[in-house]
């Protein structure tokens, strides 16, 4: 079964993340726990937690099925050792955050090096800042994003998503969010058919099925290979109907959040309503 969605807002409150989604027709979301262009956030009440779990439950939103999102800002292969401490530092807030929620989950963008240090140190630095994390937490496991490999950022590569899993200790608690965008765009030919099944086989071999935990569901304004992270509501890029017909009927995206995060959020709940129609 699938269970699709979007990256609803969470203004007012988390709890309203689940109202917003419900809205729209999704059976799963994502949502930033804090404002995701702050470093700093005033923390959860009792309340907040209390309101988010109850409107979970009632509208039947499993804590499988919820990818949060961490902050823009958080960059954990930073070069400079001050501000590596600080997004380290933001990283655990929002895990502890995801903790008090109940959720299971927390997706993240790996890092850039800044051009300062090497694809591999940067990396090297991911993973320590990940072991960290997970040390210092638990229940939650650290969903890494792959890019589009715009600028400096990692993770372009299903490589560079392996060598990170490769140093994270507790494997339990790691996994990958893929984005279909950031995948086109990166050089994976996910639009044709040929071209879709040799990127699946491909991440099957390098990092492996067990490892994925989520999608984001994303159309391109930028073309294969273009290295850059442009996203464009679904049938108004490149990516064409094809390649989201084959995921809907994919049985290896069962049961995982597939979450829109498409530019214009007006169109999301006819979105949803056309991914479930394929």
């Amino acid at each position: 079964m699938k269970f699709i969605g979007a990256h609803v807002s969470a203004s007012g409150g988390v709890e309203n993340a689940p109202l917003n989604a419900n809205e729209i027709g999704a059976k799963a979301f994502a949502l930033f726990t804090k404002n995701q262009r702050q470093w700093v956030a005033a923390p959860l009440t009792e309340e907040n937690i209390k309101k988010f779990r109850e409107n979970c439950e009632k509208l039947g939103y499993s804590a499988r099925h919820i990818l949060p999102h961490d902050s823009y800002l958080i960059n954990l292969g930073n070069p400079e050792k001050q501000a590596l401490e600080k997004s380290r530092k933001s990283f655990l807030d929002e895990m502890k955050r995801c903790e008090l929620l109940g959720l299971t989950m927390l997706n993240f963008h790996p890092g850039g090096h800044l051009q300062q240090s090497t694809e591999e140190d940067c990396m090297k630095t991911i993973a320590e800042s990940v072991n960290i994390t997970l040390g210092k937490t638990k229940g939650v496991t650290a969903v890494i994003e792959n890019t589009a490999g715009q600028g400096s950022w990692v993770g372009y590569r299903f490589e560079h998503l392996r060598f990170i899993i490769d140093q994270v200790e507790d494997k339990s608690r790691i996994g990958v969010c893929l984005d279909t965008c950031h995948t086109y765009t990166a050089g994976y030919d996910i639009k044709s058919e040929k071209g879709y099944e040799s990127t699946f086989d491909e991440f099957e071999r390098v990092v492996g099925w067990k490892f994925l935990r989520g999608i984001h569901l994303n159309d391109s304004k930028k073309e294969l290979n273009s290295r850059v992270d442009r996203h464009e509501n679904l049938r108004k890029g490149l990516l064409g109907e094809g390649l989201f017909r084959r995921m809907m009927n994919d049985p290896r995206f069962d049961n995982m959040p597939l979450i829109l995060e498409t530019p214009d959020e007006s169109l999301w709940k006819e979105e949803i309503r056309w991914l479930y129609s394929l």
